[in-house]
């Protein structure tokens, strides 16, 4: 089998369609990232407790570094958990 990116049954699609992925953070009325808004905050930590990298997100550099930051000082507040077993 040819790794041509279509799939089985012959149909010709594109490979991988990806779409432009935009900062969730950067723009009018987006919100700001504040380590006491635990609820924006869970949308970027996994079910395990870890935070989700800016590949999946689509969260700018500079923006993921402050998201970082603001969700290790929800976790030493106590207001997120380190692990979730």
């Amino acid at each position: 089998m040819s790794h041509s990116g279509a799939r089985e049954g012959g149909d010709k699609r594109r490979p991988f369609f990806r779409r432009k992925k935009t900062c969730p953070f950067s723009g009018a009325n987006a919100p700001k990232i504040d380590y006491k808004d635990t609820k924006l905050l869970q949308r970027f930590i996994s079910e395990r407790g870890k935070i989700v990298p800016s590949r999946i997100t689509a969260v700018s550099t500079r923006k993921q570094r402050e998201l970082a930051v603001a969700i290790k000082r929800a976790r030493f507040m106590a207001l997120l958990p380190y692990v979730v077993k």
